[in-house]
C-alpha cells in the first residue's frame, strides 16, 4: 500500500516535470509568432494552453485525493503543498505565453516588434527557455545548488526588462502610443514567465532542504 502511495508521489513529480516541458514550448513559440508575425504559430500556442491547464487540472484533483485518502504528515505533507504551488506557477507560465502570443495575433499581420527591439525580445525569449529548462530539470533531480542559480540566472531577464523601458522612454522613441504599450506588456509577460521560474526552483529547495529562499515578489 505504502508503494502505491509513494508511486503516486513519484507520478505527481513527472506530471510537473511534463508541464515544464509544455510551458518551455509554448514561450518558444509564442517568441517565433511574435517576430514573425506568424499567425498559424500564434494560434497553435492559444489552443495548446489547454493541454498544461489539464495537467494542472490531474494535479491538483490527484493531490486532493491523496491527502483524503492518506493523510500525509511531515516530508509527505511538504511534497504534495510544494506540488501545487509548483503547478499553479506552472499553469501560470503558461498564461504568459499565450498572453504572447495573442500580442502577435492582435498585431497581426503587422509585428508587434519594432526592429530596434527584436533582439532584445528574442534574447529575453531565449532567457526564458533556459530558465525553464533549468527548473524542470530541477524538479526531476531535486538538485538544489541549481535551484538557487536560478536567481542570479534571471538577473539577466531584469536587465532587458529595464532596458525596454529606456528604449520606450527615450526621446527618440517614434512608434506612438499603441507599440509603447504592446511592449510594454509583452516586457512584463517574459520578465513574469522568469519570476515563476524562480519561485518553482525556490519550491525545489524548500522541498528538500525545509528551509525557504526569499520569494520571487509575485504580488
Amino acid at each position: 500500500m505504502r508503494d502505491a502511495y509513494h508511486e503516486e508521489l513519484d507520478a505527481l513529480t513527472d506530471r510537473l516535470v511534463e508541464m515544464t516541458r509544455l510551458v518551455r514550448s509554448a514561450i518558444s513559440r509564442a517568441t517565433t509568432a511574435l517576430l514573425d508575425s506568424d499567425l498559424q504559430l500564434a494560434e497553435s500556442v492559444i489552443s495548446h494552453d489547454e493541454e498544461v491547464d489539464r495537467i494542472f487540472a490531474e494535479i491538483e484533483a490527484s493531490i486532493f485525493d491523496l491527502m483524503a485518502r492518506q493523510q500525509p504528515v511531515a516530508v509527505d505533507l511538504r511534497t504534495i503543498v510544494v506540488a501545487l504551488r509548483m503547478g499553479t506557477d506552472l499553469e501560470r507560465m503558461g498564461d504568459l505565453a499565450e498572453h504572447v502570443a495573442k500580442v502577435a495575433r492582435l498585431r497581426h499581420p503587422e509585428s508587434a516588434i519594432p526592429p530596434e527591439i527584436r533582439s532584445t525580445i528574442l534574447e529575453m525569449g531565449q532567457i526564458a527557455e533556459r530558465l525553464i529548462t533549468k527548473t524542470g530539470s530541477c524538479i526531476a533531480s531535486r538538485d538544489v545548488e541549481s535551484a538557487l542559480e536560478l536567481e542570479a540566472d534571471d538577473d539577466a531577464m531584469d536587465r532587458l526588462h529595464r532596458r525596454l523601458f529606456k528604449i520606450l522612454m527615450a526621446d527618440d522613441w517614434r512608434y506612438g502610443v499603441e507599440p509603447a504599450i504592446d511592449v510594454t506588456l509583452i516586457g512584463r509577460y517574459y520578465e513574469r514567465y522568469a519570476d515563476h521560474a524562480v519561485r518553482v526552483a525556490q519550491d525545489v529547495v524548500y522541498l528538500v532542504t525545509g528551509s525557504r529562499t526569499q520569494d520571487a515578489d509575485l504580488r
